[in-house]
């Protein structure tokens, strides 16, 4: 990496800030060309650029003293810090070609970016061309890779992910830091409402959440980061179209971006997203009725100034697909779902120029979310409509006391859900306040992290029916406080070591309160617990993480021990209409395990990567096996990955699953091979990234323990993807 020259062009103006542009080129540094579509960072902001085809960038920035990081994979990243004080040189920064992956930095679960290896909780992140390379359908397929993370499924389009054995309401799915106000953890067979081809990159956080995003984030935290709001103004227009294949499913989708300047303070942005696929393709035949088509249009302005910024967005999404039949408990023909969901958001930040805090923000947002089964021949089985308004307030401080960094929040939401068609599920409302503290003290090489808060929530029926079948039907109110304290030391260069343990709480949802009636899609008929009480959990988390020139390796281990979980057990019954009774219970569980990851450089370009993750869930009084915990799961690959092409191969492995629940079926290990390759080109000034993979190359059957239709069918058969990216 070398470091040529810097220069910053400011820009007079009257006020105590004197706004300024930091400007400069990016290029390789063997080659001498330019690289487009590097991501350069302000560290500490959330203000970034892409490189233009010809590798310039400009930040338009106040006077003051800045960190800035550039990344682009296949490069090692590069962090400066500049002063804009006088016109100079452009910045001229020269990246060098590296084989190790970068994950760049992280804002997810953290109170300001840092590095990868600096977040005390194990984290993921997916950012550009390895985004696109993992790119799949639907948010959990595309980190189904990732250690820790597995999926739940009834077909392609109703993905969920799973973090350390947890799934639904447990795990968090954000969108720039805001909920999906979906409806998505109400049953297996709902999607989650977002489509992935248009983010820029995926954050998750593995374990508890719970201080900074509220009261569930119990198994972790996933942030879809598409800049909904642009915080950016471009010189010129910037871009991206996606466009990607898939022959299992003979499915199609594409989604492009579009971010103008309209003047010097304000941008706008525009995105369009189409996807439409037909039936799973399988080693013994297509799964019937997993077809899907979606759709998503979004647009997002503001006012960018020296020091903030405030913006609106608003952002529609439909997708209709099918959930197969032809077992107990579902119709032969399966399920048609429609859903639809539309959401408007307002958020603005302010950085002052002197005192304590360093940031000021807030955000507010609406949505309306709406799902419908129907059942053949076009008969309305059950409807579910949520509408939701949120808003957050988050300061953000440096030196304060003893405390290197910090911050103080506030989070409220309103919540209306309405059931329909075949349910008896009452209507209701969910009112939830929360307030938080969370600091740092830096005693380097050690740094501390301690948070408190406090969680209200009510959930209020639209009725109050004492003489329910399924209990005392009535209001019910939930408060409590969540904690967590943690260590990271810097033991010597390279190597990290932590520890973390935190108190979580969650609530039930409206679902496994008051839930009464047959739901086909889901094969159950759902039987509620009116006087569930809430879940306290208390997690255990260490690790260990070494980042050296040619090798990264990180091992961590938890134990999360949760009273009163809430979780639906077959109870071996069925309905008058032949659907397996499904009935919510509380029970005091214990979750172990752990994961693990490693990136190995053999020489030059060659290198090995390895995952591992295995979690073991129970009740703690009789050792009883919780229902859908995933096996023991493991991946090797071997990669040879030059700056601008690479070819992979991959091997995933999944260990029997013997330990289940009662009326829960085993599930066969297996191992399946999938291979990889990719080309990335500037041609005519555009950067353009190809990606080709052939996924289960021998035809394996397989089975995923954690599907609801295993028992008919196997997961997808052979298949080729193919995506292809253009940045301009």
């Amino acid at each position: 990496m070398c470091l040529l020259g810097f220069g910053y062009a400011p820009v007079e103006s009257a006020g105590q800030d004197h706004p300024g542009e930091i400007e400069g080129f990016v290029r390789a540094e063997q080659s001498g060309q330019p690289l487009a579509g590097a991501r350069v960072t302000i560290v500490g902001t959330p203000q970034f650029v892409i490189t233009s085809s010809d590798g310039s960038f400009h930040l338009r920035v106040a006077d003051g003293q800045y960190t800035v990081r550039v990344e682009r994979l296949g490069y090692a990243a590069l962090d400066t810090t500049i002063s804009v004080r006088a016109q100079v040189d452009p910045l001229v920064i020269e990246l060098q070609g590296s084989a190790l992956e970068l994950e760049g930095l992280v804002i997810t679960g953290s109170i300001s970016e840092r590095g990868s290896d600096q977040v005390l909780r194990p984290v993921n992140v997916l950012s550009a061309d390895e985004l696109q390379r993992r790119l799949q359908p639907t948010v959990a397929a595309t980190l189904g890779s990732e250690p820790g993370i597995t999926v739940t499924s009834m077909g392609p389009a109703t993905a969920r992910p799973v973090i350390r054995g947890m799934s639904g309401d447990r795990l968090l799915v954000l969108e720039d830091g805001a909920r999906v106000m979906d409806v998505s953890n109400a049953g297996p067979d709902h999607a989650t409402a977002l489509d992935p081809t248009s983010a820029r990159r995926i954050e998750v956080v593995r374990g508890p959440g719970a201080i900074l995003y509220g009261s569930n984030a119990i198994g972790g935290v996933i942030n879809v980061i598409r800049d909904e709001i642009p915080i950016t103004v471009p010189h010129d227009a910037t871009g991206s179209v996606t466009l990607q294949g898939q022959s299992v499913t003979s499915g199609l989708g594409g989604a492009a971006n579009l971010l103008v300047p309209l003047t010097e303070r304000i941008p706008f942005r525009v995105e369009l997203a189409r996807r439409s696929s037909g039936d799973l393709g399988t080693p013994v035949g297509d799964l019937a009725n997993t077809g899907s088509d979606s759709w998503t249009l979004g647009a997002g302005t503001s006012w960018v100034g020296d020091r903030g910024h405030i913006g609106v967005s608003a952002l529609g999404h439909a997708n209709d697909y099918g959930i197969p039949g032809g077992f107990v408990g579902g119709h032969d023909a399966g399920v048609a779902i429609e859903s639809e969901r539309v959401s408007l958001k307002a958020a603005g930040e302010h950085r002052p120029s002197e005192g304590s805090f360093s940031s000021l923000s807030a955000n507010a947002s609406y949505s309306y979310y709406e799902l419908v089964e129907i059942e053949p021949p076009d008969i309305l089985g059950t409807r579910f409509q949520r509408q939701a308004a949120m808003s957050n307030l988050l300061a953000r401080h440096e030196k304060l006391g003893p405390f290197s960094l910090g911050a103080f929040g506030a989070r409220a939401s309103w919540e209306s859900f309405q059931f329909g068609g075949s349910l008896f599920t009452p209507d209701a409302e969910r009112l939830s306040v929360g307030v938080f503290s969370f600091e740092e003290i830096d005693l380097d090489p050690i740094r501390v992290e301690a948070g408190i808060r406090y969680d209200w929530t009510r959930t209020e029926p639209a009725y109050e029916d004492p003489a329910s079948d399924i209990g005392h039907v009535r209001q019910r109110g939930f408060g409590s406080f969540s904690g967590s304290f943690g260590l990271l030391y810097n033991a010597r260069a390279g190597l990290t070591l932590g520890a973390s343990v935190s108190r979580a709480f969650r609530t039930p949802d409206v679902n496994e309160l008051f839930s009464e009636g047959p739901h086909l899609a889901a094969y159950a008929f759902e039987v509620g617990n009116p006087s569930l009480e809430e879940e306290i959990g208390t997690g255990i988390d260490v690790f260990s993480r070494f980042h050296g020139e040619s090798f990264h390796a990180e091992l961590t281990g938890f134990m999360n021990l949760i009273n009163g979980y809430v979780f639906s057990r077959d109870t071996g019954e069925l309905s008058r209409t032949r659907l397996p009774i499904y009935q919510f219970f509380g029970e005091n569980a214990r979750f172990v395990g752990f994961e693990a990851a490693l990136d190995w450089v053999l020489s030059g370009p060659l290198k090995l990567e390895g995952v591992a993750s295995y979690v073991r869930g129970e009740i703690r009084a009789t050792g009883e096996p919780l229902p859908l915990i995933p096996p023991l799961q493991a991946g090797a690959t071997i990669a040879y990955e030059p700056a601008d092409w690479f070819i992979r191969a991959e091997s995933h492995f999944a260990a029997k699953q013997g330990r289940v629940g009662e009326f829960e079926t085993t599930t066969d290990g297996y191992v399946r091979f999938d291979l990889w390759a990719g080309l990335s080109r500037t041609i005519g000034g555009r950067l353009n990234v190809l990606t080709v993979g052939l996924e289960n190359v021998t035809d394996q059957e397989y089975r995923n323990h954690l599907s609801r239709v295993k028992e008919i069918m196997p997961e997808a058969g052979r298949g080729i993807t193919l995506t292809y990216r253009v940045v301009f």
